[in-house]
């Protein structure tokens, strides 16, 4: 989220202030036109009610101490009294100053006004200036000769206190604005990119989606088509995790029954080759209803059938099992795989027999597979494939070791990973996924054992299922 300055709220109020002042100096420019006007008007006033008493005096000359004093008092240089086309010079320093500019305030315009005053406060202070000035409603006119300096002062601190004033109205009407504007638009826009900024963290979260007020304005309506977009694709989302967990389910399922397949077919190939003629009309038929049977498990496999079933166990016999295994494999004749079954006759395991076996045959196909393809390239390797066991306690270990080429680098940064484990070109990866699926289900563990020599050594521990106090010793009684 953006800082205060960054944000909208800092923009918008300095926008405000900016607009505000900028309206002010539309009133502040013509103001101090009019203020210094007054000023001048002021001591034009002045200088004319002392130029009526001096002019009632009249033929007598104003001493040159009243005079000062006169001067003195209306702030002015000199002081000349126009009337009935006459002019008569009322007053006047002994050192009289050269004029720099000329006012006369009866034809002075706006435009002249507004320029006057502002060049008097930019360059004046110490000039002498000529004011002139109508006396009232008579044709009299007035003439003063002054100092710029006290004008300029007064429209410096007229100038200081508009600013301070302008400054003052500006930030208390932004202030309100701010807090109305931050109200309406600031606070809905941040409560609507926060929860962009959830719903972009966890989609899948009910709670991440807007939640739209009552309002009715473009905000509101935002609001409202926002909630509705991130629920709509909340429902996006969980229909496409549920199609990639259906077709991963699904890929589980191809590819064991592709093994039972070939399997099949391997066995269906060989029928067909004996002289009954029965044998070999049935036995492509049979092969055709296997491979309809399994896509009719394809098509109706259910949202629910996605995790794996939960192992129905029992005490199993090993050997038996891993010899299913190796039936199942049917190891060509033309490839020199030698199969040794190493697991003690009688070596009960707990656990279930149907899921097992598919973690052992997962297993070794693999490895089945890496040697038929070593000895396709080596005819002179060795090729060898080693089912053993052993109970330690309560825990079964399975070993499946072969001599094949081993496990590519690639293949071990993914092991286990569905799609990227694959060993061989071609594979997807799902056996291990499988086979780590279903151990675990059975509260075991599997993993890729370091060998000194060349192959590849998996090793499986499955743990037996805990006796409860009660049962073993009712099963104890019985037995007694």
């Amino acid at each position: 989220m953006p800082g205060f300055l960054s944000g909208l709220s800092g923009r918008i109020l300095t926008l405000t202030i900016a607009v505000i002042m900028c309206a002010e100096l539309v009133f502040f420019v013509p103001s101090l036109a009019q203020m210094r006007l007054r000023w001048l008007d002021d001591r034009l006033n002045t200088a004319a009610a002392a130029a009526t008493v001096i002019d009632g005096l009249q033929p007598q000359t104003l001493p040159r101490a009243l005079q000062d004093e006169t001067l003195m008092a209306t702030g002015t240089k000199a002081i000349v009294l126009r009337k009935d086309d006459t002019t008569q010079l009322l007053a006047i320093t002994d050192m009289p100053p050269e004029i720099s500019a000329t006012y006369d305030l009866a034809t002075v315009g706006p435009v002249a006004a507004v320029l006057d005053a502002f060049d008097e406060l930019l360059f004046g202070g110490n000039r002498a200036i000529r004011v002139l000035g109508p006396i009232g409603d008579s044709s009299d006119t007035i003439e003063l000769v002054i100092s710029d300096n006290e004008l300029r002062h007064a429209l410096l601190i007229y100038a200081r206190n508009i600013f301070l004033l302008s400054i003052l109205l500006s930030t208390v009407t932004a202030l309100l604005i701010f807090l109305r504007l931050n109200f309406l638009m600031v606070r809905p826009l941040r409560r609507q990119i926060a929860s962009m900024q959830a719903f972009s963290d966890k989609p899948e979260a009910v709670e991440s989606v807007f939640e739209p007020g009552r309002s009715t304005d473009e905000l509101g309506v935002a609001g409202r088509h926002l909630a509705a977009m991130q629920s709509e694709l909340q429902k996006t989302l969980r229909q496409q995790k549920r199609l990639a967990e259906l077709g991963l389910a699904v890929s589980k399922i191809n590819h064991d029954m592709r093994n039972i397949l070939a399997s099949a077919q391997l066995m269906s190939d060989r029928i067909a080759d004996t002289e009954d003629p029965v044998v070999r009309r049935i036995a492509p038929k049979l092969l055709r209803a296997i491979d309809r049977a399994a896509a009719y498990s394809r098509s109706v496999l259910s949202y629910g059938q996605v995790a794996e079933a939960e192992p129905r166990r029992a005490m199993i016999d090993l050997a038996v099992l891993v010899n299913d295994v190796h039936d199942y494999l049917e190891l060509s004749a033309e490839v020199p795989i030698e199969w040794i079954n190493k697991v003690p006759e009688g070596l009960k395991v707990d656990a279930d027999a149907e899921q097992l076996f598919r973690v052992v045959f997962n297993l070794c196909r693999n490895a089945v597979q890496a040697l038929t393809q070593q000895a396709t390239e080596r005819r002179d390797s060795l090729c060898c494939l080693i089912v053993s066991a052993q109970r330690h306690g309560s825990v079964v270990s399975i070993s499946i070791d072969d001599t094949g080429p081993g496990m590519p680098r690639k293949a071990r940064e993914n092991l286990f990973a569905a799609f990227r484990g694959a060993v061989r070109s071609g594979g997807t990866g799902l056996g291990l996924a499988i086979a780590r699926e279903l151990v675990l289900a059975h509260g075991g563990t599997i993993a890729l054992v370091e060998k000194p020599g060349q192959g590849t050594l998996f090793r499986i521990e499955i743990p037996d299922r805990p006796v409860a106090l009660e049962a073993w010793r009712s099963e104890t009684e019985a037995g007694g």
